[in-house]
């Protein structure tokens, strides 16, 4: 049931013209409290759009009452008026909802480069009050709305929900499908708890679900201006939860939103699961699947159903010796199960390597230690070239 599975939060998704389509394209989420602490990770790309800049403003004191977020445009690049309107988005929240404007966040999602209209963002964030106010906020189908509004070039809207035994529940929903690498992968993420936490605890367990989760997305090693991931507590359940407990869930509804991200990834045919084991560190695990991750060249050949274990080991092979330890003639590659390579020679045949499914799972052992990562990405196709080529937001 998405960022309302938890009690104390309200949403909704309307239309306020911002998409060519006429199509869903404004959410609110609205946290009821009794508490209104929240943890947030930005983008680490250098060049951030006027919601980062704003937001981060907003989580100097780890209080957010509300998150309004937008598709249609990303207000990027839009020079002073940006940050202006970024800003008077936020007032016009906080004067629906009597709230502070200091305790709004805002994210906007589309392409980079074009002005906001604020009058249809007034518009929109009005009608999305209004719409907090009925019984239905709180419902499964406002929480659907609310993921729908934030769609850009995505084919499905992203929810996950976790119950804890222990009575407190977690809920979030994403939107992702292209720019999406790393720090963040490129998303907008609304995640929401009733569990009692406070923004410290909050900022523990969503910086270490981010690392293990949205941080392995590496689809297309594009890096986007507007990447934020937030969890928000309202503490309407009551439970203080347990740090680990709540950790290990929250990493779980992260790598589900995750997996999600990667299979609607723009144009993709295979999802790859890139696993690096018996590495020095988990570092090192890392980066060496990253580097794999990122090869065109092996990218190109998963799409070719071709199980072209030679670009494995090249892409391998450009990690450099000071960031991952390994004997470049004693690794191992697995390729859907079949041991294409032992020991940097050929093993198993090729040819017995079935690609025909969408799942692709590539293990590279590279017999340095005892650690262990994955990364997931996707193939490259014609498709992803054609959407980027022939995009609109």
């Amino acid at each position: 049931m998405s960022v309302t599975a938890p009690a104390g939060f309200a949403a909704a998704g309307v239309t306020a013209g911002l998409k060519k389509s006429g199509g869903l394209d404004l959410a609110l989420v609205q946290n009821l409290g009794p508490l209104t602490s929240a943890a947030t990770v930005f983008t680490i790309n250098r060049c951030q759009a006027n919601p980062v800049i704003w937001s981060r403003q907003v989580m100097a004191d780890g209080v957010v009452s509300a998150i309004v977020l937008n598709s249609g445009g990303a207000n990027c690049y839009t020079g002073r008026i940006g940050f202006q309107t970024t800003h008077a988005t936020a007032e016009a929240v906080a004067a629906r909802l009597d709230i502070s404007a200091g305790d709004v966040l805002v994210c906007s999602t589309g392409l980079i480069g074009e002005q906001l209209d604020l009058d249809k963002l007034r518009a929109g964030v009005w009608e999305a009050s209004l719409a907090l106010q009925g019984d239905v906020a709180a419902s499964r189908e406002a929480g659907l709305a609310a993921a729908t509004a934030i769609m850009t070039t995505d084919t499905t809207p992203k929810q996950a929900e976790h119950r804890s035994p222990a009575g407190w529940t977690i809920g979030g929903m994403a939107k992702g499908a292209g720019m999406l690498a790393p720090g963040l992968a490129t998303m907008l993420v609304v995640i929401t708890t009733d569990a009692v936490l406070d923004s410290a605890r909050l900022d523990t367990a969503l910086r270490q679900a981010t690392r293990l989760t949205f941080d392995r997305l590496d689809s297309d090693g594009c890096m986007s201006t507007n990447d934020t991931v937030s969890l928000l507590a309202s503490g309407a359940s009551g439970i203080d939860a347990d740090e680990a407990e709540f950790a290990d869930a929250l990493t779980e509804l992260c790598r589900d939103l995750t997996l999600q991200l990667q299979a609607d990834a723009e144009g993709a045919a295979h999802d790859v699961a890139i696993e690096v084991v018996n590495a020095l560190s988990e570092t090192e695990a890392v980066t060496v699947a990253r580097a794999v991750s990122r090869s065109n060249l092996f990218k190109a050949a998963i799409y070719g159903n071709d199980p072209n274990w030679g670009r494995v080991l090249a892409a391998v092979g450009t990690v450099s010796e000071a960031d991952a330890t390994f004997d470049p003639y004693g690794i191992d590659v697995a390729i859907n199960g079949v041991h294409v390579c032992t020991a940097g020679e050929p093993d198993e045949p090729r040819e017995l390597v079935d690609l025909s499914a969408r799942a692709v799972s590539v293990v590279i052992d590279l017999h340095a230690g005892a650690e262990t990562a994955t990364i997931w990405t996707n193939d490259l196709t014609h498709d992803y070239v054609e959407e980027n080529s022939a995009y609109s937001s």
